[in-house]
Parts: C-alpha cells; sequence; structure tokens
C-alpha cells in the first residue's frame, strides 16, 4: 500500500489506516476474537495505522489492540488518545499537564508497546489552556514515551496554540463527502502550519458505503441522535447516495471506494481511517487505497453530488460536559456544530 507522510517529524504511515473505535463501542454488539482477525487482516493488507483511544470502551480498545500487536509491533503504526474519560461518573474531559503522562504510561501498559507512534489530545478541555497540555505532551517525547503528537477536533486558534508549543504531526476531524465543513478553515490551517490531516468517519458513519439499511440505524448510538440520518435530512442524503452510486458503478468500484479515493485525491497528507468488524470490508478499503481518481472525476462528483446537496448538522452523541463557554485562547467559544464524543 501507498505510504504517506504526516506532518514533517517523518511520521510515515499507510495511506489508509483503520479506525478501532467500532470494535469496542458505538455500533452495537462485538466479537473479540473476530476483531482481532479483522485487524491482523488488515496489517496484511498493508494497513499500519491503527487508531484508538483510552476513552473507547473504557480501556477495552486498547487492550484488544494488544493482542494484535503481540509479535506484529514492528508492522503497526500506534496512535491512540487522551482527554474524554470514561468512568462510573460518567464522561468528562481531562488535560490537565498534571495527568498526562499518568495517561500516557496507562495506554502503554494497556497496549503492551513501550512507545506511542502518534499520541493525540481527544478533546481539549474548557478548563486547560490547550498550550498548558501540549507542554505536557512535548515533555513524553522528550521522556521516548511518545514519537509524535497530534490534536482531535479542535480549532484554528487551538491548532494554532499548539504548534507554537511543539510541532503537531496530525489533526483529527470528521471529514468525508458527507461532511465537507473542514475544508473551510481546519484543512487549510493544518496545511499552512505543516500538520497532517486524518479524518475519521470517512464512510459518513456507514452511509457513504451505500449498504448501510434504514432499520439499522436506530441500533447505533453514532446515528440515532445524528439529525443527518433521520427525516427530511436522510431523504435528501440517500438521494445523493444514489448518485455517488451511479458513479460508482460507471467507474468499477464500490460506492465506499469511491468515498475514500474522493479523500486520499485531495492531498498526499490525508490519511483517512475507516473502521470496520468485517473482513470483506477491510479487503475493500485497502483497494480503494490504489484507486487513483483523476480532476475529471472530481469535477463530475462535484457537478453530481454536490456539498450544497448533503443535508443535516452533526449533533453531540454523548453526555453534555459541564465547561466554561471560553475557548482554548480563552475568548468566548465558536461553536458552529456540536461535537461528539466519539
Amino acid at each position: 500500500m501507498e505510504r504517506r507522510h504526516l506532518g514533517r517529524q517523518g511520521l510515515v504511515t499507510s495511506a489508509i489506516g483503520f479506525g478501532c473505535m467500532g470494535l469496542s463501542q458505538g455500533y452495537g454488539p462485538v466479537d473479540d476474537d473476530e476483531s482481532v482477525r479483522v485487524l491482523r487482516a488488515a496489517l496484511d493488507l498493508g494497513v499500519t495505522m491503527l487508531d484508538t483511544a483510552m476513552s473507547y470502551g473504557g480501556g477495552h480498545n486498547e487492550r484488544l489492540l494488544a493482542r494484535v500487536l503481540a509479535g506484529r509491533r514492528e508492522q503497526a503504526v500506534v496512535a491512540t488518545k487522551f482527554g474524554i474519560v470514561r468512568d462510573a461518573g460518567g464522561v468528562r474531559l481531562d488535560g490537565h499537564p498534571d495527568h498526562v503522562r499518568g495517561y500516557a504510561e496507562a495506554s502503554l501498559a494497556r497496549l503492551g508497546i513501550d512507545v506511542i507512534d502518534l499520541y493525540y489530545l481527544h478533546r481539549a478541555d474548557p478548563q486547560v489552556p490547550i498550550a498548558e497540555t501540549v507542554g505536557a505532551m512535548a515533555e513524553l517525547v522528550r521522556a521516548g514515551l511518545v514519537r509524535h503528537i497530534g490534536l482531535s477536533e479542535v480549532t484554528v486558534e487551538q491548532l494554532e496554540l499548539a504548534c507554537a508549543v511543539h510541532p503537531v504531526a496530525a489533526v483529527q476531524f470528521e471529514w468525508s463527502l458527507l461532511w465537507r465543513d473542514p475544508e473551510d478553515d481546519v484543512v487549510p490551517a493544518a496545511r499552512r502550519l505543516g500538520v497532517g490531516l486524518v479524518p475519521y468517519s470517512p464512510l459518513g458513519r456507514g452511509l457513504l458505503s451505500s449498504t448501510l439499511a434504514v432499520d439499522e440505524i436506530d441500533s447505533s448510538d453514532f446515528r440515532r441522535g445524528d439529525p443527518r440520518f433521520h427525516g427530511i435530512d436522510l431523504t435528501r442524503n440517500l438521494a445523493q447516495i444514489t448518485a455517488l452510486t451511479s458513479i460508482a458503478a460507471d467507474m468499477g468500484i464500490t460506492t465506499g471506494q469511491l468515498a475514500l479515493a474522493w479523500l486520499l485525491a485531495r492531498g498526499p497528507d490525508v490519511v483517512p481511517i475507516p473502521g470496520t468488524r468485517r473482513l470483506d470490508r477491510v479487503e475493500e478499503n485497502s483497494a480503494g487505497a490504489a484507486l487513483g481518481i483523476d480532476e475529471a472525476d472530481l469535477r463530475r462528483l462535484e457537478q453530481l453530488v454536490p456539498r450544497s446537496g448533503w443535508s443535516g448538522d452533526r449533533q453531540s452523541f454523548a453526555v453534555p460536559v459541564t465547561a466554561r463557554a471560553t475557548d482554548r485562547t480563552g475568548q468566548p467559544a465558536r461553536r458552529r456544530h456540536h461535537r461528539g464524543y466519539r
């Protein structure tokens, strides 16, 4: 599989990664043994970026990944995150610098590895200046516990403040044909700062694969509360999917492969991380990395599946976190969209 660089500090990964969250939460019951087989198959196919977080399943996801990494550590680029805490008290954000090393050490223990390749702040803590959290993350790099640092779902201002403290290899955010708002702010800012782009939900939480049945929507915590999957918004979005499927059929590929190829064509600094619990989907997604689409294809997509044709805003799908109404700069927070704690 093609290799891509994230950031300017030498982080190299496969063009397509694997988002592990759904193997522990969000999309219904899972089978750990089958999840391990799926992840091993991904490594066999050349997928190196394995993306997890301490919050996924309350640590379950990292422990699951440890089974896959045993004996195959050198094949993987391990990305994990801290900052969203799930425990008996519910869900909260914690980016306090005094806690960062403890979270990293706990993740290392669960993963069964000595160093984290890419360590993300999962969400900025409204109670802590982001520069302080990133400063503590930089200490992990100097201590040899972490190779590169990243940020997830941050504003442009937060990204700029973080980069002023330490080089940031990657920023993670929702981006797909279905959700293109980051193209207006985060994407150009990251490129100006030399930060790689890691889109999660690149298949639109399954909608862009054209295989999602409407009666499956309410079985998922991550679709049930999302307006894009209900009512008139869903009707409009399904019309877009029909057009997308027709284009994919003309090209002799699946709709999901076309959605991934579209993202990959947006630049060599883009590494989407689709997730799946099925072996055939791993093979399909991996094959999508080799499907080049040209400017003519991109223009056709823009004409027949326009950005303006998608309907519905993102909505938070987790319990609210109480926080001051300020952003990382101390200015009033700008929340154009609800941020779901995935």
